[in-house]
């Protein structure tokens, strides 16, 4: 089960163009294309004669044209033209639309009631437009795993004290008490680890010297967005009250998780820090180094889908799986509620 009166993100925008491109979401086929405006069009992946997925048909101006008998539809899912029943469309010849919209440079799509999609809901990225923020390319990576492990591993700063030792380590991620709390989207869980070395990933990144205090913010919203942001500040100005200092760097990692099926994710992310907006350099440098860590929690995903399916004796939960169990309770009773209502 998924929440489906909701934004999710389908992919990057530069990935959709005048052409047919099919994905599964959600466990429901679409087909995505642009209209010769350049606006985004999506339709469920299956003409209604006899499900003959559309994207194997063909795009002729703002319709797609079913690759078996010619039916035509709209960006509406309406079909305009039936050549082998002269003109005399079926009624029933309709295919479900999608609302989507394009918006920081990501595609996103509603999966429930379309009469419900307000693009005022979709998930705010603070300071996108920010001339003095620097971004890297962010990427996408496909996860052999349901997304709720990667939404808990997303919510587990203890992890990096092992899964990601040359990276986002460092002292204090393997002990240091964690807080949590509760917001309107979802849960924050975070600590400050005071007067130590910056982590391997962040210590030529920071501009000052020495130890630092430092901050983990692992925060999740529904259906399944994660913000992890890093805070790095000399030693004595950082603290749950304390205010920015000149030198304070911060880096907030944004990941977007759709659910392919029960067994599959498709993780996009990108990094926008408040440091170097021109540094091509290190924009590279630290999406490498993101590309690196992701694929460590991609063998460490799958490996998991995979013994909690052949598992013989019941799983546990630990303290620091707090959030998530926080977070998976919300997320379900909000399930719960909607399918309630279908």
């Amino acid at each position: 089960m998924f929440l489906k009166n909701c934004w999710y993100v389908a992919g990057w925008s530069k990935d959709y163009d005048r052409s047919l491109k099919a994905q599964m979401l959600l466990g429901e086929n679409v087909v995505f294309y642009r209209k010769a405006d350049g606006t985004p069009a999506a339709l469920e992946d299956a003409c209604p004669h006899r499900k003959l997925p559309l994207s194997m048909g063909q795009l002729e101006g703002d319709t797609v044209v079913c690759g078996y008998h010619g039916l035509t539809f709209d960006c509406t899912g309406n079909c305009t033209d039936s050549p082998t029943q002269r003109g005399m469309t079926p009624r029933r010849a309709v295919v479900r639309a999608y609302p989507v919209v394009d918006r920081y440079n990501l595609l996103w799509i509603w999966m429930g009631d379309a009469d419900k999609a307000d693009p005022a809901t979709i998930y705010e990225i603070e300071n996108f437009d920010d001339p003095t923020w620097g971004c890297t390319d962010g990427g996408m990576l496909p996860i052999g795993c349901n997304y709720l492990w990667v939404v808990d591993n997303l919510l587990d700063p203890s992890h990096v004290a092992w899964v990601h030792v040359t990276s986002f380590a460092g002292c204090g991620t393997d002990s240091a008490p964690l807080d949590m709390e509760k917001t309107d989207l979802g849960v924050i869980v975070s600590r400050w680890i005071y007067d130590q070395p910056a982590s391997p990933y962040y210590k030529d990144l920071v501009r000052f010297a020495g130890n630092c205090d430092r901050k983990q913010h692992y925060e999740m919203s529904v259906p399944a967005i994660a913000l992890n942001k890093s805070i790095y500040t000399p030693i004595g100005t950082g603290g749950p009250d304390a205010t920015p200092v000149p030198e304070t760097y911060v880096n907030i990692s944004y990941n977007f998780m759709t659910p392919v099926d029960e067994h599959n994710t498709q993780y996009i992310w990108f990094q926008h820090r408040n440091t170097d907006p021109t540094d091509k350099a290190i924009s590279e440098k630290m999406n490498a180094g993101a590309v690196m860590a992701f694929n460590e929690d991609k063998e460490i995903l799958e490996a998991v889908q995979k013994g909690m399916d052949a598992m013989i004796t019941p799983n546990i939960d630990l303290g620091l799986d707090l959030g998530a169990k926080t977070f998976r309770l919300k997320l379900q009773r909000l399930i719960d509620t909607e399918q309630a209502d279908v």
